[in-house]
């Protein structure tokens, strides 16, 4: 069924593939909420080109990535430009079949430099070229309403002191009726996330080996099951309908996102929360990177030049990395605009608060993280273990020896 999902999704992007009659069509590929930056300066990019015409195409997050993987493996054409997620781009710029962008005619590496360090390392392949540029980075952000935690009594040095403080806070802001997370997950995916050591990535090691059976695992499963066992998260899966409608509603005090997620509360979960919410660096003096987006060049793609042209605009034009992170709270990745005037300026969803001084300052500590090609496949193992221990009380030391050996089998596998 997966497959003739990814087929149909294929078929999909070849319909919307044919050639403007006057100008160029430069057609890029991508996923919400990603595509918002391409939508957001199409007009400006065509004012200033001419002779390109845009086509934005976009699929939900999983199909995207899906499809763009069968399409890649299979040869298919699919756009000149496509987006990946950082969770992702391992999968992608080991496959061998990304542009390679390191040297002429697109001499990527004279401007690496310009790019946060940690997200191009993440964007070479295992011949040291780069194959995709980062758009932005999502600094580890705590979101969360004041006037829940003024309900229950609760101060913000309460709840982010550390991880016993964080869930005795929200032991009182049960009492009062106010859940503290929508779902233990979220606290799992923080602590994943504290003490990995330098060149080791979330989910294996600078020589590829698996470390989800280790103490920083059983830690995140140990505080997640805490959480659930004492009724503190509303058991809601993130980024349903029902998710959302909590927040909406008021029912959780906090979320733990990147700095992204502004911009997601303000035009689509609750704009009319506008001024109720908060952000707070992590928990326990976490600090962590939560997501972040490139844009790549397939092999096959019909226009690589224009395509080139697109991204350095894009990634390495100033104006434009300002501009998207002011509309849209896209973090750059691009370190002229991470050091701009502009982050000390108020964010008025957040009541005014100076809220990116805090990503500025996550972004400058959160430790370089690197991506393997089998992450996206052992952060789902590692999440259906989770729900095991969760839903149906199975022990962490055997979900995650259990998680262990399917990662250690796929990785393994030819």
């Amino acid at each position: 069924m997966g497959n003739m999902i990814c087929r149909g999704m294929v078929a999909i992007w070849l319909g919307l593939l044919a050639t403007d009659s006057i100008a160029t069509t430069l057609t890029i590929a991508s996923y919400p909420n990603f595509d918002a930056s391409v939508r957001e300066m199409i007009s400006e990019y065509e004012k200033l080109n001419p002779e390109i015409k845009i086509r934005l195409v976009s699929l939900s997050y999983y199909d995207h990535h899906n499809s763009l993987y069968t399409a890649l493996k299979t040869n298919t054409p699919i756009a000149d430009v496509v987006g990946i997620e950082q969770g992702f781009i391992s999968k992608f710029v080991y496959s061998g079949k990304l542009t390679a962008l390191s040297h002429a005619p697109f001499d990527a590496e004279k401007y690496s430099d310009r790019l946060t360090p940690f997200m191009v390392v993440n964007g070479r392949g295992n011949d040291g070229q780069l194959y995709a540029l980062p758009a932005d980075i999502g600094p580890g952000t705590l979101f969360y309403r004041p006037d829940k935690l003024q309900q229950a009594g609760v101060s913000i040095d309460d709840l982010t002191r550390s991880w016993e403080g964080f869930i005795q806070a929200g032991l009182k802001l049960k009492a009062q009726g106010i859940l503290l997370l929508a779902n233990a997950e979220e606290i799992k995916d923080v602590y994943i996330r504290t003490g990995i050591k330098s060149g080791e990535g979330i989910y294996f090691d600078a020589a590829g080996r698996v470390l989800v059976n280790s103490p920083r695992f059983v830690t995140a499963f140990t505080l997640a099951k805490q959480i659930r066992s004492a009724g503190l998260d509303a058991r809601l899966q993130i980024w349903s309908n029902d998710w959302a409608e909590s927040i909406r509603r008021g029912h959780v005090a906090t979320l733990m996102m990147g700095a992204w997620f502004t911009d997601h509360l303000a035009s689509w979960i609750a704009p009319q929360d506008a001024g109720r919410w908060r952000v707070h660096q992590l928990p326990g003096g976490v600090y962590a990177n939560w997501g972040g987006s490139y844009y790549a060049i397939p092999q096959n793609a019909a226009h690589k030049a224009e395509a080139w042209d697109f991204i350095r605009y894009m990634t390495l034009a100033p104006q434009v990395q300002r501009h998207l992170f002011t509309k849209l709270d896209t973090f750059p990745a691009l370190q002229q605009a991470q050091a701009d005037e502009l982050m000390s300026q108020p964010v008025s969803y957040l009541g005014n608060q100076p809220a990116r001084l805090l990503w500025q300052t996550a972004a400058q500590t959160m430790p370089a993280i690197v991506a393997n090609k089998h992450d996206a496949y052992a952060a789902d193992i590692v999440r259906k273990q989770l729900d095991l221990v969760l839903d149906n009380d199975k022990d962490i030391q055997q979900a995650l020896a259990d998680a262990e050996r399917q990662i250690q089998r796929k990785v393994q596998r030819p």
